[in-house]
């Protein structure tokens, strides 16, 4: 041993490389027109919480579309439950009966400059959304630069004009700073299952409320792996 270290004065000792920062595969606001969220499973509302954390600050409202059956089965929103300062100024809901409807108001919010987001809700797999359905979709969400979410059920299938498609399901909380006993941070399971520009992959996730981000969750649990270096690239908000 003695010989080695004097060869090579760092053998087996601990080396520290410089740290470098790991960027999420958070959805890209802002840089994808229409992306499409899947639930894991029946009735899983975790899609409704990612969407929330994943909005960029805004002065703009978001426009938020149910068919019955999504009012159904994951109900209507409750910001005040959501325990964060919402990212934008203003959640403008509409409640309608058929999966036309909400891509027909969907399509119209896409073309408004004025909104920050435009999530809706379909339930199952309605004739009305096709891959055409899809596709007017993303060229309006692409000429007024307005983010379009798509949220599907767990069994939704077919073909899709989304720029990245994710399946998102519930995870463990982290544990709360201050009390091991209480819930912290939420997390989620996520699947880009298929994408443009990048490839598919899998991770857990969480909501960084201090910061008001998405981190990458490390395998060890013992918090984000990205450092204090943000995840975003639009750090700068309206």
């Amino acid at each position: 041993m003695g010989g080695c270290m004097g060869i090579d004065p760092t053998y087996g000792q601990v080396i520290h490389l410089p740290h470098a920062p790991v960027r999420a595969p958070e959805p890209r606001v802002g840089q994808v027109a229409l992306q499409e969220v899947q639930a894991a499973f029946a009735g899983d509302i975790a899609v409704a919480g990612f969407i929330l954390a994943a909005l960029r600050r805004s002065a703009r409202p978001v426009l938020w579309v149910q068919d019955r059956v999504s009012r159904r089965e994951r109900g209507r929103l409750y910001l005040p439950g959501g325990g964060k300062r919402m990212a934008f100024s203003a959640l403008l809901q509409i409640e309608v009966s058929h999966a036309r409807d909400v891509l027909w108001a969907m399509e119209e919010g896409a073309s408004c400059s004025g909104l920050g987001a435009v999530v809706g809700e379909i339930d199952g797999n309605p004739k009305a959304l096709d891959f055409t359905a899809t596709k007017r979709l993303a060229l309006r969400a692409e000429a007024s630069g307005v983010p379009v979410w798509l949220i599907r059920s767990h069994d939704a299938a077919g073909l899709s004009a989304a720029r990245e498609r994710w399946r998102i399901r519930s995870a463990p909380s982290m544990r709360a700073p201050h009390d091991p006993g209480a819930p912290g941070p939420p997390c989620w399971q996520v699947e880009l299952f298929r994408a443009r520009g990048r490839p598919p992959g899998k991770w857990v996730m969480r909501h960084d409320f201090a910061q008001d981000r998405l981190d990458l969750v490390s395998e060890a649990g013992d918090g984000a792996v990205a450092g204090d270096d943000p995840l975003r690239q639009d750090v700068t908000r309206a």
